[in-house]
């Protein structure tokens, strides 16, 4: 028989999942899943805009930017994940329409960051600006944008590992996530709680690790001054040696190959590119200055041009895609920014990147000051 006391201590060390990941305002649900990936996306911007902002570049440029790469990015990981475990949603007794349920959980970061990027790529070249400078003031807030994601999956019951006998085992669930709640006993009443636990909770790793990621390229890029996308490579390098190890943690279902999850392949290959990278990469530290007239120079931070970056003065006739335009024009009526445009998004004046005018004469915005 099992000492009632050490029963108690079992479950006192124990983290306990959420009992509700859905709530509803009127007939609109509510779901913490969702409202965790836009805080991850909020933060991400607020720590990108300070970067960017202390790298010359003008105020509001990653909200952007954000325009173009946050819907690529939220395609791009449901993409991911729909083609990666197909068999949840086709096939026998399946119903492929809930590939589009996204609230239900379900975002693959490897398609989020490919299709991300290109949206990413696409801004800045009507910008004129280089990718590699917006993909290191990225570097540090994309790894806190994860590990808010996370909490999302602690709310959905989802991302845990193998069972474990350590202090901070997770009980978990069955969970409905339809309804948003774990499903019930008839006779109790009382939620069932998946047997075998307590788990690893990998969600928990991660964000944890997430967080550590952030700094790492953070105070590396303080110290060294990466340029050219290495702090963004150290931060893919950083992720996946983490995801590796957590990945194989993991029980929930999962394609595999040669004895590994997909997920575990995919992170090794994506580690070995990106160590590639940062070692045979190199190149000061970017920073822009702006004329007048909106001509794009891509300096060190003494204001130097950088060789191979010659100035580029972005289209002035620029034309928002209509998809667009509605969400563009709003932002711009709540910001006051770029008054100079006309009804179909033109510059009819001399323009920052992207269209928006910057006064005052060739400088740097934000002066002389480096990131910290």
């Amino acid at each position: 028989m099992t000492d009632p006391a050490y029963t108690d201590l079992v479950y006192l060390a124990t983290i306990p999942s959420p009992t509700r990941s859905v709530w509803h305002l009127g007939p609109i649900p509510i779901r913490a899943y969702a409202l965790f990936i836009l805080l991850g996306i909020v933060a991400a911007c607020a720590i990108t805009e300070w970067r960017l902002r202390q790298r010359g570049a003008p105020k509001g440029l990653v909200l952007d930017i954000a325009l173009w790469a946050v819907p690529f990015g939220l395609v791009g990981g449901r993409l991911y994940h729909v083609i990666t475990d197909a068999q949840l949603y086709f096939g026998a007794g399946k119903n492929p329409v809930r590939a589009l349920y996204i609230w239900e959980g379900g975002l693959g970061i490897w398609g989020a960051i490919a299709l991300g990027g290109v949206g990413a790529w696409i801004a800045c070249r009507r910008m004129g600006i280089p990718l590699t400078f917006l993909a290191d003031a990225l570097a540090p807030g994309l790894p806190v944008a994860q590990a808010i994601g996370r909490l999302g999956n602690w709310f959905n019951n989802e991302l845990y590992g193998s069972p474990t006998s350590l202090p901070w085992g997770l009980v978990v669930y069955d969970w409905d996530l339809t309804a948003g709640r774990p499903r019930t006993d008839p006779a109790t009443g009382e939620p069932i709680i998946q047997p075998g636990g307590p788990f690893h909770p990998t969600f928990l790793y991660e964000l944890l690790w997430n967080l550590g990621v952030a700094a790492l390229v953070y105070f590396v890029d303080r110290r060294w001054k990466l340029g050219r996308g290495r702090a963004f490579a150290l931060y893919v390098a950083g992720y996946t040696a983490g995801r590796f190890w957590i990945e194989a943690l993991r029980v929930d279902p999962a394609n595999h190959l040669l004895g590994l999850r997909l997920n575990n392949w995919v992170a090794l290959l994506v580690f070995a590119g990106a160590i590639i990278y940062f070692l045979r990469v190199r190149g000061p530290q970017q920073h822009l200055r702006i004329d007048d007239d909106g001509t794009v120079h891509v300096v060190t931070a003494d204001g130097t041009p950088i060789e191979g970056y010659p100035p580029v003065n972005p289209n002035e006739q620029v034309v928002w895609p209509a998809w667009m335009r509605g969400a563009v024009q709003w932002w711009r009526s709540i910001t006051g920014r770029w008054a100079g445009e006309d009804d179909e998004g033109r510059s009819d004046t001399a323009a920052r990147p992207g269209g928006s005018k910057q006064a005052g004469g060739s400088k740097q915005a934000g002066g002389s000051k480096q990131s910290r």
